[in-house]
């Protein structure tokens, strides 16, 4: 794979040209990566309607919003699907909680990536280590941590190929979609919540604010990553 000439071949391409490469190429071996937002409903839409046996994985950290739950089964019903779910470790979560307590993510940093490393980052690793390709729902405008990822890299922290298709995406793109394609969302989103991961660290941002402010808001921005897509 050369990523440089993957970037230059997708430029100007649609999301759904860049899905249909790497299916055709990848098959089961390629996955979108879902957290249920509204980017990845998207993409979730637009892969099932390439391939009705596309391979979609979530991660149930335990500690996600009842209306995550029900976008998750709305999606299912809608496609006739059944997601993949990955979940932590129940020894290593009863480690946690004795070592922190049920919120001590809130004390430090080092404490909520911790907590994300469990919950998130080694499930996470379980569902790539067969994959080859990884597809993310991945917006430059998203975060200052996200602005100059490209369209396909090489992922070094999980060692596959990384496509964010929606990278170039706004957020006006995405709803225009949902809207446009009937796409089942998480009704949070109307709630002011453009971003949603865990309950306890995601709240709703004011009318201006960063799209990302509501993800653990009480650290800097350059923080605001808990492993999954770091640089």
């Amino acid at each position: 794979m050369n990523v440089k000439e993957l970037n230059e071949q997708f430029k100007n391409s649609k999301p759904e040209e860049i899905l249909k490469y790497f299916l055709k190429q990848y098959g089961q071996e390629a996955a979108l990566s879902s957290s249920l937002g509204a980017e990845d409903q998207v993409l979730t839409d637009m892969l099932l309607k390439l391939d009705k046996d596309a391979n979609i994985f979530t991660l149930d950290t335990g500690r996600l919003h009842p209306q995550t739950y029900d976008v998750m089964d709305a999606t299912n019903l809608k496609y006739g699907i059944k997601l993949n779910i990955f979940f932590p470790f129940d020894k290593e979560v009863e480690e946690l909680y004795k070592l922190q307590g049920v919120n001590g993510h809130f004390e430090s940093i080092d404490n909520r990536k911790r907590c994300c490393n469990i919950r998130k980052i080694e499930p996470l690793k379980r569902a790539l280590k067969p994959l080859k390709v990884w597809i993310t729902g991945l917006r430059a405008a998203q975060s200052v941590t996200r602005i100059d990822m490209p369209v396909v890299e090489w992922d070094d922290n999980f060692e596959v190929i990384k496509v964010n298709p929606l990278i170039n995406w706004s957020e006006e793109d995405v709803w225009e979609y949902i809207k446009s394609n009937s796409v089942p969302y998480n009704k949070l989103h109307d709630e002011g919540y453009p971003s949603i991961g865990c309950a306890p660290c995601t709240r709703a941002v004011k009318a201006g604010e960063d799209i990302r402010s509501g993800r653990w808001w009480w650290e800097n921005p350059e923080h605001k990553e808990c492993g999954l897509h770091a640089k």
